[in-house]
């Protein structure tokens, strides 16, 4: 059975200018925060990292939205500043579009520890996942999941190691964190599952 590895697809509105990233193998990257609304009304604000191509080569168009499709990518941080564990979409195609708020993000691996299961101050059961997703030339992208209710508990009962399959949303989460005595608000991206299903091994090892 084929199952995409790591895909994901947003449409939002673009809350920035494109700023200088990196440069890569394949030339310049830049990266651009894009919103995009959930359901609840809640905006998610993630970095979208793009190649100078990519960007003269979009069509500007009249429309409010920006569609974007790509992978999810992570690397991490060793310069002391902002977050260790940095998450951002790698876009393979672009396009604005009158299309509304879209967030769907699938993705395969394996994971990297066993899940832990707890419960929020309000009472509700959480699992937290590190999913470890292979890309190409022997890489892996780190990302972490989180899963709800009956999810949760489910994901709760896998072993380090397990493939599994999660399906759900790219967010970002503002928290606080006590640095000393002094309390700053940071910003953490992960994925939310609306679904986890563990696979077999041998079917995922002879993909």
């Amino acid at each position: 059975m084929d199952r995409p590895v790591n895909a994901v697809t947003l449409c939002g509105q673009v809350a920035g200018r494109p700023e200088f990233s990196h440069t890569g193998r394949d030339g310049d990257y830049f990266k651009f925060p894009l919103s995009v609304r959930r359901l609840s009304g809640t905006e998610d604000t993630l970095n979208i990292l793009v190649s100078r191509a990519q960007l003269e080569a979009l069509e500007i168009a009249d429309l409010p939205f920006l569609r974007v499709t790509g992978q999810v990518r992570s690397w991490n941080n060793h310069s002391g500043v902002g977050p260790r564990l940095v998450i951002t979409v790698l876009a393979r195609e672009l396009a604005f579009t009158g299309d509304d708020f879209e967030n769907t993000v699938t993705l395969t691996g394996t994971l990297c520890k066993e899940p832990t299961l707890r419960r929020t101050p309000m009472g509700r059961e959480i699992s937290d996942m590190m999913l470890s997703v292979e890309r190409r030339y022997g890489k892996s992208d780190y990302i972490p999941c989180i899963a709800w209710g009956a999810v949760a508990r489910r994901a709760a009962g896998w072993a380090k190691g397990a493939a599994v399959t999660v399906t759900g949303r790219l967010q970002s989460r503002a928290y606080i964190k006590m640095e000393g005595e002094e309390a700053t608000q940071k910003v953490a991206y992960e994925i939310s599952a609306v679904s986890a299903e563990e696979i077999d091994p041998e079917e995922w090892a002879a993909r």
